[in-house]
């Protein structure tokens, strides 16, 4: 027996249950705790931090919407004062700094990841995790967040580009860290994932004649 999904579908339109809400309020949270050991500011005040890692596992576990759902409580939380961020940090002010194209790019990251590594309603597999987690959680989110961070720091692009490097030996770990703990509940705990994989059709019985 599969698991029902948290997003049924009513009328024709999805609809959210409480299983899903609760799969998104506990992923909003992971990642609010894994930016409780703070970070250190590189790249012009954007700060690193293990919080990326928690996006990546949101959108590979809950999928592209529950995933970008639970990145977007968590951002609500954050405009809204709580200090959920690394360091301690919350407040709209946030997102008028350096780290809030990142913050946005957590967002659409998560969709991203979500949408690699279940493409096609697919059980996951290594190489399209650990694809998922590369495009989605660096391509994208560097992405969104550079281009804003030169925009605030009044920096060229091009030098934001390479202050940005030094964030990228600790995401490729995140990336690989976060493949090898989603491909271990795939096999240990399957019951963990908000999807449904589809399966492929048994082939039909020859007729005999």
């Amino acid at each position: 027996m599969t698991n029902p999904s948290p997003l049924s579908i009513r009328g024709g339109t999805r609809q959210l249950d409480a299983t899903g809400l609760a799969r998104v309020a506990v992923f909003a949270a992971v990642v609010a705790v894994l930016g409780l050991p703070g970070g250190f500011s590189v790249a012009g005040g954007v700060p690193i931090t293990v919080q990326t890692l928690g996006v990546m596992l949101a959108g590979a576990i809950l999928g592209p919407r529950l995933g970008a759902l639970s990145m977007a409580v968590l951002m609500a939380l954050v405009a809204i004062g709580l200090p959920l961020l690394a360091g301690g940090r919350g407040g709209i002010g946030v997102f008028f700094g350096p780290s809030a194209g990142y913050l946005l790019g957590w967002i659409v990251g998560a969709f991203v990841i979500g949408l690699v590594v279940h493409a096609g309603g697919r059980k996951p597999v290594g190489w399209r995790t650990l694809a998922g987690m590369l495009t989605g959680g660096i391509l994208v989110i560097y992405a969104i967040g550079i281009p804003v961070q030169s925009m605030v720091t009044r920096l060229p692009l091009g030098e934001t580009v390479m202050m940005s490097l030094a964030f990228i030996p600790g995401d490729l770990i995140k990336a690989v860290t976060a493949t090898v703990i989603v491909m271990t509940l795939v096999r240990a705990y399957p019951r963990a994932f908000a999807r449904v994989w589809a399966s492929t059709p048994a082939p039909a019985p020859e007729r005999v004649r």
